[in-house]
């Protein structure tokens, strides 16, 4: 399998090199190259690469804003020259974190592990896709340490994710799983379920009222009052959803 890769990095000649070396790697095609965060994010949701190479600090937004700013998410590795910010990028659950200047073999061969991995989630997605979707009747065995629950979908209010996790809200519960988000999403039925941002799913027949945000966007209230924020782009499909 190859994966559709974007490098974005403020500078060109880092971006060449990357390029370079990226060439001698046949399971990842460069489709694009961005300079910023804001032209990445344009590319990121035009494109929807399965991976990027992304820098930290850049004009403007830095790495970690622009991971923020996406409704969809690829794949990260981070390639920077800080060594001091691999602990959040654990948490925001990039794929590798590669200091500058790139050791071309080193890099390679780190490289080919995360491809590795990649795939192997890949055929797990697939696996999982050809189950049959969950609807809001089906139950669902909810596990967190030694807590337990046989939980019915129509009564989870909210999927919330927190790095490798997923926390789950129903009744007075909370509980946190193993689990991806985007792995969710593609189990659960889109006729009760919306996915809100990359962060956010959420049960539509909890939404107790919907008030327009900023530059575009909506501001989703639950039933429970926990407030979610849907950008522009979510808000429109939403909004055809829900007929408003």
């Amino acid at each position: 399998m190859k994966y559709r890769a974007i490098i974005i990095d403020d500078e060109r000649l880092a971006r060449q090199e990357l390029k370079s070396v990226l060439k001698n790697q046949k399971k990842v095609d460069v489709i694009d190259e961005a300079a910023n965060a804001i032209e990445a994010k344009d590319k990121i949701e035009k494109l929807s690469p399965d991976l990027i190479f992304l820098d930290i600090q850049m004009p403007g937004k830095n790495g970690f804003e622009l991971l923020e700013s996406l409704d969809y998410t690829p794949e990260v590795i981070f390639v920077t020259a800080y060594d001091e910010f691999a602990l959040r990028a654990f948490e925001v659950s990039a794929l590798d974190y590669i200091l500058k200047p790139v050791e071309e073999e080193k890099f390679l061969k780190s490289l080919e592990n995360k491809l590795d991995q990649m795939e192997q989630k890949d055929e797990i997605k697939t696996n999982e896709n050809e189950s049959e979707t969950l609807g809001e009747n089906d139950q669902v065995f909810v596990k967190d340490g030694d807590k337990c629950w046989f939980v019915t979908l129509k009564d989870i209010r909210l999927f919330e994710s927190e790095g490798n996790y997923v926390r789950v809200y129903f009744d007075n519960n909370k509980p946190l799983i193993l689990k991806s988000l985007n792995a969710l999403d593609k189990k659960l039925s889109d006729k009760v379920f919306f996915r809100a941002n990359r962060k956010h799913i959420i049960n539509l027949k909890w939404i107790d009222k919907i008030e327009t945000w900023f530059n575009g966007g909506l501001l989703v209230i639950l039933k429970d009052e926990k407030r979610i924020e849907i950008s522009r782009r979510q808000a429109a499909k939403l909004k055809e959803k829900m007929s408003l």
